[in-house]
């Protein structure tokens, strides 16, 4: 599993290698206060799993704009990074129809496997700034602050 956590890291890293701003729709009144190595890590002594999101401006985001920690229960933020995840697999095998700069690599979630609260929180919340950020839609449901 520690291959599905490296493979999630990898895959962040590069998604934030390239700035885009056009079709930016997330407004960043403070840019200057974001910090280039944004970083958010979280890892788990119990489970073994360890997540790394390096994103100018996601943990500015996580800390002001997104809801806050039990707003939703593990099992729907499960059930929303699997379809999210699907979509996003699904676009990393299309890089002609999909920019290949936003879905460089394939994200390994296996839907059985209880990564724990904490990283489903972390990487349900990145999904919403992705897709707010790159002006992109991973499942038909409206991202929601």
């Amino acid at each position: 599993m520690r291959k599905l956590i490296s493979i999630t890291i990898i895959l962040f890293l590069l998604a934030s290698c390239k700035s885009y701003n056009k079709n930016q729709t997330i407004n960043n009144e403070n840019e200057n206060s974001l910090v280039e190595s944004d970083t958010v890590s979280i890892s788990s002594d119990e489970n073994d799993y360890e997540i790394i999101i390096i994103e100018p401006g996601f943990n500015s985001w996580l800390m002001t704009t997104a809801r806050p920690e039990g707003f939703h229960s593990q099992s729907w933020l499960e059930s929303r990074n699997a379809i999210m995840v699907q979509t996003w697999n699904q676009r990393n095998l299309q890089p002609q129809t999909y920019d290949p700069n936003l879905y460089e690599l394939r994200i390994d979630y296996d839907t059985n496997t209880d990564y724990g609260y904490e990283v489903n929180y972390k990487l349900y919340n990145y999904f919403l700034y992705f897709q707010l950020k790159y002006n992109q839609r991973l499942s038909a449901f409206r991202p929601r602050i």
